[in-house]
């Protein structure tokens, strides 16, 4: 894709975003889109293939179901009248598969963002990821539907 095509792109996605489309605005994020462009030129460079762009939309849609039934799980959970006796927190290690630096902090950040989860810290030689649960109800099922669901798809993402 041409460089200076995805610098306008970038600077108008700038734009629509802040709400301010005065030519100040717009050269900030022509600024802000030539800095990601010097950064990510490597990354630019190679095309992204169709195979690839199908993972990355089903990582993305995934994450968004799971954001749907995370949120209301615990707004279930806040709602109900005895809010103490429906919470069981608890922190687990999760064993990691994904062994890059990228793939780790997506994996992470993907259960962070998700309602009821946080990701709290990774072990020291990357084997396991402690993960902050809001209720447990099942450690072994827990892992399963991460394992099976963020860290898979994480995982096919970089392949």
């Amino acid at each position: 894709m041409n460089v200076s095509l995805t610098i306008v792109g970038l600077a108008l996605i700038w734009a629509a975003i802040t709400g301010n489309f005065s030519l100040p605005n717009i050269a900030l994020g022509a600024g802000v889109g030539l800095l990601t462009a010097v950064l990510l030129r490597n990354g630019l460079a190679k095309p992204l293939k169709a195979g690839r762009l199908r993972r990355v939309a089903a990582l993305a849609a995934l994450f968004l179901w799971e954001l749907l039934v995370s949120a209301v799980r615990v707004a279930l959970i806040v709602l109900r009248p005895s809010l103490r006796a429906s919470l069981r927190p608890a922190i687990i290690a999760f064993p990691l598969t994904v062994k890059s630096d990228v793939e780790i902090t997506l994996l992470a950040n993907l259960i962070t963002l998700t309602p009821g989860t946080l990701s709290v810290d990774i072990a020291d030689d990357r084997s396991a990821l402690y993960v902050h649960v809001l209720h447990l109800t099942d450690r072994d099922q827990l892992v399963a539907e991460i394992a099976g669901g963020f860290e898979r798809r994480v995982r096919e993402v970089f392949e």
